[in-house]
């Protein structure tokens, strides 16, 4: 199944210059994709496909990981509002 929602792209840890970026998923689109657990997804940022995987964020939260190339296609930097399509890869 595949959801669509706005995000913005953060630092994974905000108290590390670079590393990591990520954008959250909406606690009410979690189950759709499968529940709290790390998996591959495929999607779009933008518009722009990508993949990346989920993982687990401290105090409940989920989210997706975004790759510098993949935030390169799509024209977007950390901290940029984005529209995101997300499913499980096959």
């Amino acid at each position: 199944m595949s959801v669509r929602f706005d995000g913005r792209i953060r630092r994974w840890r905000e108290d590390s210059p670079g590393g990591l970026h990520v954008i959250d998923i909406p606690a009410d689109l979690v189950a759709e994709l499968g529940g709290r657990r790390q998996m591959r997804m495929s999607g779009a940022l933008n518009g722009i496909p990508f993949t990346g995987s989920t993982m687990l964020v401290a105090g409940g939260g989920f989210c997706v990981g975004v790759s510098k190339a993949a935030m390169k296609s799509a024209d977007v930097s950390l901290g940029d509002a984005v529209e995101v399509e997300l499913q499980a890869a096959n």
